[in-house]
């Protein structure tokens, strides 16, 4: 195995990065963190000055430093396009956060510019690192629970008006709690069913806030081989109220995920397994099967997804989560918004 380590330089340091990436990155044993830049100096000489890197206020500045192998870019939506396609013409490999772009099309001439030049590409989906995350998909394409026909979601937090927050904002974020937090899950879905979504019916509304994105939001998802999903998306629920939850239900059983989504490797896993069902019971007062809980070896999701990028470019494997997978969830997003405003069905990516 490759002993070199992939040196980081981090765009947008604040927020998720500050708070997650950034630590996954120094607890990783095949990257480093070589260097930050944030909007201001102020802002990057701060982050710098806690981890003890070199800081910048300038991408091109960063860019420029020999010590960095590759990038991960946390910045707010709508500098992505232009960030993106300048760490591109640098040559380095990039990890970008989701959503790509604020559009699929823009998302897009990121992904053809690096396959142009033959760099790697990576999306910050984390959340397909989770330990039950992991172990749902294997049991789903392993056939435990028979042929999936419903999958169920809620992903949900509070996220009052806050001054000069880009994700509460169109023109900066592109959309509110589906495209924040929904796009985690519908990625997924796809991600532990191999099931592409083809059509999407949706509502979107703004309950309680006044900001300008949706703080509600609710999809019916039609996979590619017939199952009909439903995802639950809030930025108006209280944290201590939130359920956080990710469920499959097959034509043999089930698995049900509570707690399973997030930024932390937690929760719990029941699955039910039939060998074979029975007949059909009117009265409907049957035993339900003992559902068994799975046990799981948490880790750091941040850390996980890190060494899976380094190990992509310094050993040349595939990409875990190439950004083309992100691109795909974006495209579900952006039909449900369409079949929002509509109040039709959606076909994505028509």
């Amino acid at each position: 195995m490759n002993t070199k380590k992939l040196r980081f330089g981090v765009i947008g340091a604040g927020g998720i990065a500050d708070r997650r990436t950034i630590p996954g990155i120094l607890a990783s044993r095949h990257g480093e963190l070589a260097a930050v830049m944030d909007a201001t100096m102020p802002a990057a000489q701060r982050v710098g000055s806690k981890y003890s890197v070199k800081a910048y206020d300038s991408v091109k500045a960063l860019l420029a430093d020999s010590a960095v192998d590759a990038v991960y870019i946390a910045s707010p939506v709508v500098n992505h396009v232009e960030q993106a396609l300048a760490v591109c013409e640098a040559g380095k490999p990039l990890l970008l956060e989701k959503p790509l772009a604020l559009t699929c099309k823009e998302g897009q001439r990121i992904v053809d510019a690096f396959a142009t030049k033959g760099l790697p590409l990576a999306t910050g989906l984390m959340m397909r690192f989770a330990t039950h995350i992991r172990q749902m998909r294997e049991r789903v394409q392993a056939g435990e629970i028979g042929s999936i026909v419903s999958a169920y979601a809620r992903f949900s937090c509070w996220y009052p008006p806050i001054e000069g927050a880009w994700r509460q904002s169109l023109s900066t974020g592109g959309g509110g709690a589906l495209l924040d937090m929904g796009v985690h899950v519908i990625d997924l879905i796809h991600f532990i069913t191999g099931s592409p979504i083809v059509q999407v019916a949706a509502m979107q509304e703004r309950q309680t806030f006044p900001y300008e994105v949706e703080d509600a939001s609710c999809l019916v998802l039609k996979l590619q081989n017939g199952a009909l999903c439903s995802l639950q998306n809030h930025f108006n629920i209280p944290d201590e109220a939130a359920d956080w939850r990710l469920d499959f239900f097959g034509d043999k059983g089930c698995l049900l995920g509570e707690g399973v989504l997030g930024q932390v490797d937690a929760g719990s896993l029941k699955q039910i397994s039939l060998q074979q069902t029975g007949g059909y019971d009117s009265a409907q007062d049957g035993q339900r099967a003992q559902a068994q809980q799975i046990a799981g070896a948490y880790g750091n999701l941040y850390t996980r997804q890190i060494d899976s990028f380094c190990l992509s470019v310094l050993e040349d494997r595939p990409l875990e989560v190439p950004a083309g997978e992100a691109l795909l969830a974006q495209a579900v997003v952006e039909a449900a918004y369409e079949s929002g405003k509509t109040g039709r069905f959606v076909n994505v990516g028509q």
